[in-house]
């Protein structure tokens, strides 16, 4: 590969590297864990838990206190433990 080509190459991996680099506060990201497992959760309980909903439901924050009730109210021992760990 030629000189040119590698500095232009790594000018391009530079700059995209600082730019696209996102700053989260730390509450935003915790929410997004909390979001993102919650989703898990009612993947993996959907037919246990959920099956009266639609599998692909689209699960957002506001979601998170239901997903609880759910995975508590008709799950077993591991549904009670992740929401254990969602809801504290």
């Amino acid at each position: 590969m030629s000189d040119a080509i590698h500095e232009y190459l790594s000018e391009i991996g530079r700059r995209g590297g600082r730019v696209s680099r996102r700053h989260l506060s730390s509450e935003d990201a915790r929410r997004m864990v909390r979001v993102r497992e919650a989703r898990r959760a009612y993947r993996r309980f959907h037919a246990q838990c959920f099956w009266s909903s639609p599998p692909d439901l689209s699960i957002g924050e506001e979601d998170i206190p239901w997903i609880c009730e759910g995975l508590r109210r008709h799950g077993g021992r591991r549904a009670w433990e992740t929401a254990a760990k969602l809801c504290p």
